[in-house]
């Protein structure tokens, strides 16, 4: 199990380096964008926040693998350098839509290789995807801040399960079932957002959510 304890430890001596003197807690939390409140309860409950992670190690330029798992960046050169995927940290996808225009700023994020097993192997990290999510439409399902992992070769809608896609309300993801009568029930895992009927033509699937990382709550 991952320990908050020593990934802040790491955090610490990456921001020190670059400070030159003592690194308190509220600089951490500054620079995972998370307030020092919630910070203080994610260290209580040992809740390791992966997306603000993965941002800040994008940032600046450093191994994830590094941070979570202490892995010397130098013995992944001939593993995990050739297992990343696209991550478009720019673009976020739930309730209130979100933008998807094919933009070629993605960051590389590096995949343990027990994590690539997970998403369907080496060989189908070319057809994955990583977007963030926001709000709180596919909650407990999918959480504010988690990163979703996109099969951008599954994007039959009459196969049930949770899509990425685009109408012209914006971008969304949402779970879809088929009716008998062709048409596509649009749910909302959160009860609190009605579901939405619509003809297969009124929607452009990008791909199926194949998985996520991020918080549980």
């Amino acid at each position: 199990m991952l320990k908050l304890d020593e990934i802040i430890e790491k955090l610490r001596d990456v921001l020190s380096s670059e400070k030159m003197g003592k690194v308190f807690d509220k600089d951490i939390a500054n620079a995972l964008d998370i307030t020092s409140v919630n910070f203080a309860t994610m260290k209580k409950r040992n809740s390791v926040p992966y997306s603000n992670i993965l941002d800040f190690c994008a940032l600046k330029k450093i191994s994830i693998n590094w941070m979570l798992y202490g892995q010397d960046p130098s013995s992944l050169i001939d593993s995990t350098d050739k297992y990343w995927i696209r991550y478009y940290p720019s673009i976020r996808v739930s309730a209130g839509g979100g933008a998807y225009d094919e933009e070629e700023n993605f960051e590389k994020l590096e995949m343990p290789d027990f994590f690539v097993n997970i998403i369907g192997g080496h060989d189908n990290l070319k057809n994955i995807e990583a977007i963030n999510v926001t709000g709180d439409s596919m909650e407990p399902t999918l959480n504010n801040g988690n990163i979703i992992f996109i099969d951008k070769t599954k994007h039959d809608p009459s196969k049930d399960g949770i899509y990425a896609f685009v109408n012209e309300n914006g971008l969304f993801v949402k779970r879809i079932q088929k009716r008998v009568d062709g048409g596509l029930d649009i749910i909302s895992d959160n009860k609190e957002y009605p579901a939405q009927v619509v003809a297969k033509n009124e929607i452009e699937v990008l791909g199926k959510v194949i998985s996520s990382i991020g918080k549980v709550f």
